[in-house]
């Protein structure tokens, strides 16, 4: 019985194996007569699954190089000893694709948006992490200072206490948070 699914099977190819004398499908595909190179890979030989397991079995990537060419291709190093872009005289010339149309501002949008965030952590870091709760809890960023945490302060504390909503009680949980994270940032050294 013949496996539904092989991995590397290509099905539907119409070719023949290319083993002597072989009148199965070629369903696998292997290394051919020429070498890989810019081009792509060079040309495929189609194989059954029999024979490419076969030529598989026998198939020596280094056959035909000297013993240095094996060493360099086996080397962990191996393509680190080219210069790369970054490192070479001209770095610091323009990129090639500084002429670059972007009509949608795709990658501008996206740069713009990653220092829009940059900033909003730098401007977050002047507080403890307790401070941006506290903040959180009262609906304020980072760029806020101490007259319009007090201006805040104001317009939540009228709309949450009971005397100030008709009596309705089930805010003063929120009023409560409120006036707690108030009475941190007040004091916070952010604000001085």
């Amino acid at each position: 019985m013949r496996p539904e699914k092989f991995h590397g099977r290509y099905e539907n190819e119409g070719k023949g194996c290319d083993a002597p004398d072989c009148q199965e499908a070629g369903e696998f595909r292997a290394p051919g007569t020429r070498t890989p190179g810019f081009d792509g890979p060079g040309d495929w030989r189609w194989f059954c699954l029999q024979h490419v397991r076969e030529f598989n079995a026998g198939y020596d990537w280094f056959e035909g190089m000297s013993a240095d060419e094996i060493m360099a291709a086996q080397s962990p190093i191996a393509g680190w000893e080219r210069e790369t872009r970054a490192f070479k005289p001209g770095a610091g010339t323009v990129p090639r694709w500084a002429d670059f149309d972007d009509p949608l501002d795709a990658i501008g949008a996206r740069a713009a948006d990653i220092r829009k965030r940059a900033a909003g952590r730098q401007a977050m870091a002047r507080f403890t992490a307790k401070e941006a709760e506290a903040l959180s809890a009262m609906g304020l960023g980072p760029d806020t200072d101490l007259h319009s945490l007090r201006k805040r302060y104001s317009a939540l504390v009228r709309r949450f206490h009971p005397d100030r909503n008709g009596g309705d009680r089930s805010q003063e949980a929120r009023l409560q948070r409120v006036v707690e994270a108030y009475q941190l940032l007040r004091k916070s050294a952010a604000f001085t």
